[in-house]
């Protein structure tokens, strides 16, 4: 089982998930630049558009700017580079955490090349799909293996599932074609599950990672709902749930300026076990 958490890893496979996250990580960047400026060919039902021409056509209550978005993607396959980097690694210890998400992290490149390939040919339906088997793939992951160090986590784990999450509204919108007054009404109550998905990770598990995330995926989806409808509740919503994830992800993420009750790590005593607690927080080991 390619998904199976190991404590040691042979030769071969160490060379394997090197080899496979580079060229799987390089195909999302080369495929994502292309389509960011290049559409393909025009096909028969003339729908083919590049990855923004796309959002802009299909204007939903969950479309996204393509600033901000871009800007998010380019720190996230900034910290993947970063994850990378961990396979090779001298400190066996962040070998092993890298080498176990592997399996996920070059599914995850697969299935994102898979979606781009999809939405910029205007294959909505098939897009969602794919997104919603990344979302459960990168969920597992994430329950699996929640306390990898930061850097890995927050490349190979945190940074994909919330994006992948918030693919699933932003497809899905274009997917059902969410443009009359209905579907933003729905729209302005679906909106809120960011905010109850966020809290849950900044709740649950100390995740401040998560919360930063969705919060700037917010701002994106707030300042594209702002350019398009000024009147309209989906960009003050955004907006609102943006400040509520940034000032939580901040209590959690910056424990010190709050007090020791809220802290990120817990003392323990010399020779005690590691409470349940702190096997729930993600980010505990540090690079």
């Amino acid at each position: 089982n390619p998904f199976a958490k190991r404590e040691q890893f042979g030769a071969k496979s160490l060379v394997a998930y090197k080899a496979l996250t580079i060229l799987t990580w390089l195909l999302v960047i080369v495929v994502g630049v292309l389509h960011t400026f290049w559409a393909p060919p025009k096909g028969h039902h003339h729908r083919n558009r590049t990855i923004w021409n796309q959002n802009s056509h299909y204007h939903t209550p969950f479309a996204l700017n393509s600033a901000i978005t871009s800007l998010y993607w380019i720190l996230l396959l900034l910290f993947q580079g970063a994850y990378i980097y961990h396979l090779y690694s001298a400190n066996e210890e962040w070998v092993k955490h890298a080498a176990n998400v592997g399996s996920h992290f070059i599914f995850h490149n697969l299935l994102t090349f898979g979606f781009i390939m999809l939405w910029v040919r205007g294959h909505f339906w098939q897009a969602e799909l794919l997104t919603i088997v990344n979302f459960i793939q990168l969920s597992a992951l994430y329950f699996r293996h929640s306390t990898t160090p930061r850097v890995v986590h927050i490349g190979a784990v945190s940074g994909p599932l919330a994006w992948n999450f918030t693919a699933l509204f932003w497809d899905g919108a274009v997917m059902v074609n969410a443009h009359h007054l209905a579907a933003r009404i729905v729209a302005n109550i679906f909106i809120w599950a960011f905010l109850g998905y966020g809290l849950f990770f900044l709740g649950a598990y100390k995740d401040y990672t998560m919360g930063f995330e969705l919060s700037l995926l917010m701002l994106s989806m707030a300042l594209s709902q702002l350019a398009t409808k000024v009147f309209a509740l989906q960009w003050i919503f955004a907006f609102a749930i943006m400040g509520v994830l940034f000032f939580f992800s901040l209590v959690i993420g910056v424990p010190g300026i709050f007090g020791k009750e809220i802290s990120f790590r817990r003392e323990q005593a010399q020779g005690s076990i590691v409470s349940e607690d702190r096997e729930r927080q993600p980010l505990l080991q540090d690079e």
